[in-house]
């Protein structure tokens, strides 16, 4: 392969990782506008309809895990495609969806789908990418599906106003068949192992992640000590020690226990479940305190979700082509500190009353800009505390942890709902302070990685012919 060749394909696969992982993060914005319109369609409790996102989270979670060393074993392209084409036939069963039972098992083949398309599509890039490119790469892959969260509220709220709920899945079906197509060249000349993992093992994780969120969920309804609680305890804690047991004793195994002996590895992962915990629950929160609260519709609350995300969309862009090494464990640390402050202001100065521009618009900027440093931070933490050839395992690992946190977020954030006392913001201000407390649990981790800063994007020779998106990935400050 020839280096111009090689730089095209690098372009090439940089372009459709971070189109995919627009898909996904896509998919979560614009879903959580239509929890409530569900909720009114279907006749069912804002608790029976967090599955709607709850179902998306759980397989994702569980398989982040184990399509990691999968992508190493088929080809990172083919189950980035294979991803990607599942995702977008269940986005168009979503949408045509006739019972609610029927859309929560299309979210979950979605989850699954995923689950399958967002650690092969990082580590298609990385592998694809030489290492002082790398920075750059994951800052621009990071910040693609932060751009899909700022746009998500808003096409969202078009959507939903404009025509139906049905109509938000129906974003996904152009980019999925553009990336299907174009896609097809980065098939050629793919290295893999043939070895895949222990999916039995991610079967047994998605069985304990499930009934931890269904356990939570159940207990606002029936009770902390009733027997649906207890069962999805006692359920938990033996899915959750079988899967352990069989990721020791597997030779392949779905949970990759061997990466915790990298320090740094365990607390990226660690830092990672309390980072997704904190996030999912402000995104479906922002979206249920504004129609709720103070009145907004669909569209509104999209437009001002918007701001904070297009902000994080800049400044993970930012923070790759920047000439100065920002280490994990500062990006980390800060960006929590930053949205535990938002969150914190959110939960003292909410009310009833609109205020937008004095506190809405200036909390989801400083938000904004810690979800940027600490995606960007967290993910380069993970990249760099594992060897290259574990590069999709990695990521689908502490992906995974991120996801779990998130299902257990969204859970949480229904049941502090249901179980705070109030008719006005009390409920939701309550929210607002966990999520600040995790936030700051998470600035503590990521206070204790060590790892050096990633290596500093190279500037292009004036003779460089690559092309706009190659030089983006060389740091090109021209």
């Amino acid at each position: 392969m020839t280096p111009s060749t090689s730089t095209r394909r690098a372009s090439v696969a940089l372009l459709l990782a971070c189109a995919g992982t627009f898909l996904s993060f896509l998919d979560a914005t614009v879903t959580n506008l239509a929890v409530p319109p569900i909720a009114d369609h279907f006749g069912v409790s804002l608790t029976t309809v967090s599955w709607v996102a709850t179902a998306y989270v759980i397989p994702f979670a569980a398989l982040l895990a184990p399509a990691g060393p999968l992508a190493d074993a088929v080809g990172r392209a083919r189950l980035f495609l294979i991803g990607v084409a599942v995702f977008t036939a269940s986005s168009l069963l979503i949408a045509v969806a006739p019972t609610l039972p029927v859309l929560l098992g299309a979210r979950a083949v979605q989850g699954l789908a995923a689950s399958l398309l967002v650690p092969a599509s990082l580590g298609l890039v990385l592998a694809e990418i030489p290492a002082e490119r790398r920075r750059a790469a994951i800052g621009m892959w990071s910040a693609a599906g932060a751009l899909a969260a700022a746009a998500g509220p808003a096409l969202g709220g078009v959507m939903v106003e404009v025509l139906d709920w049905r109509a938000l899945f129906c974003l996904n079906l152009p980019v999925g068949v553009w990336v299907l197509i174009a896609g097809r060249k980065l098939l050629t000349g793919e290295s893999h192992t043939g070895r895949g993992p222990d999916l039995a093992g991610g079967l047994l994780l998605a069985l304990c992640v499930g009934s931890a969120v269904y356990g939570l969920t159940q207990g606002s309804n029936h009770g902390w000590s009733s027997v649906y609680v207890l069962a999805a305890s006692g359920v938990t804690v033996l899915s959750g020690v079988a899967t352990v047991m069989r990721a020791i004793r597997h030779r392949r195994p779905a949970l990759r226990l061997d990466l915790f002996h990298s320090r740094s590895f365990a607390v990226a992962s660690g830092v990672s479940l309390a980072y997704g915990t904190a996030l999912f629950t402000s995104m479906l929160l922002g979206v249920l305190f504004l129609t709720d609260a103070w009145n907004y519709s669909a569209l509104e609350a999209g437009l001002a979700m918007s701001p904070a995300a297009l902000v994080t969309a800049v400044v993970g862009i930012g923070i790759g082509r920047l000439r100065i090494a920002l280490t994990p464990r500062t990006m980390v640390a800060a960006g929590s500190v930053l949205i535990a402050a938002s969150t914190a202001a959110l939960a003292l100065l909410i009310d009833t009353e609109p205020h937008f521009w004095t506190l809405w618009f200036p909390a989801g900027t400083v938000m904004g800009v810690g979800v940027g440093m600490a995606t960007v931070g967290i993910s380069s933490a993970a990249t760099f505390s594992v060897a290259p050839q574990h590069f999709a395992a990695g990521t689908g690992m502490v992906m995974a942890a991120r996801q779990v946190g998130g299902g257990l977020g969204i859970a949480a954030t229904a049941v502090i709902i249901a179980e705070v006392s109030g008719t006005g913001a009390e409920p939701y201000a309550a929210v607002y302070w966990f999520a600040t407390a995790v936030n700051l649990a998470a600035a503590v981790g990521g206070l204790a990685l060590r790892i050096a800063a990633p290596p500093l994007p190279q500037p292009a020779t004036s003779a460089d012919p690559a092309p706009a998106a190659a030089r983006i990935l060389e740091g090109d400050q021209r």
